[in-house]
């Protein structure tokens, strides 16, 4: 791919990968769900428990974002999906080793498959290619992350709005402007390397 077609908003960083057939294609795309899955799973394992919240802070939010934002809407959706459903059959990849439908944190997980698919959609059109552009995708998904998974919170775990808000969202800010800086500094610097290998 061309260094001007790089710079131009319709692709996402998965695009870059050959594919010389539409059967290639599949198996890419395929390979790209599975591994995006799999990349949450793991990092929902890096989790710290947060005094006083059944939810912990974990990489899982922005591995999902990620994912959206490499492989665009299509294939971020389909891999929050495959790993929700997985996780939801068994596997205990969800955060803290748990698996299972259900839970206080759940929400969190179905916020994500909503936010990796508009993260992915935001992405192919050119949300991921500046720092500050890439700083508005994150926190659009995370909004919808924190959107879904507080108001499940609140309804499973019995809390008010406000109590779910201050166990729920309240302690992963500070985490939460980290990560959106570290996905500022990642997705821009991947562009750019790209383009001077293009």
């Amino acid at each position: 791919m061309s260094t001007a077609a790089l710079s131009r908003p319709g692709a996402v960083l998965a695009d870059l990968l050959p594919a010389a057939t539409a059967s290639r294609a599949r198996v890419r795309d395929a390979a790209l769900v599975v591994g995006g899955a799999a990349l949450t799973g793991i990092a929902a394992q890096i989790a710290v428990p947060v005094p006083g919240s059944p939810v912990p802070v974990t990489g899982q939010t922005f591995a999902a974002l990620l994912v959206g934002a490499s492989l665009g809407a299509r294939r971020g959706f389909a891999s929050m999906a495959l790993y929700a459903l997985v996780g939801m059959a068994g596997m205990p990849w969800f955060a803290e080793a748990k698996s299972g439908p259900g839970g206080a944190t759940f929400g969190y997980v179905l916020g994500m498959l909503l936010a990796a698919t508009v993260v992915g959609a935001l992405a192919r059109r050119g949300g991921d290619r500046g720092a500050l552009r890439t700083a508005g995708t994150m926190v659009a998904g995370l909004a919808l992350v924190y959107g879904i998974g507080v108001p499940y919170l609140a309804l499973s775990t019995g809390m008010s709005f406000g109590q779910a808000l201050a166990a729920g969202l309240v302690p992963f800010l500070i985490g939460d402007a980290l990560k959106a800086a570290l996905a500022m500094g990642a997705l821009p610097t991947a562009w750019k390397l790209a383009g001077r290998r293009g």
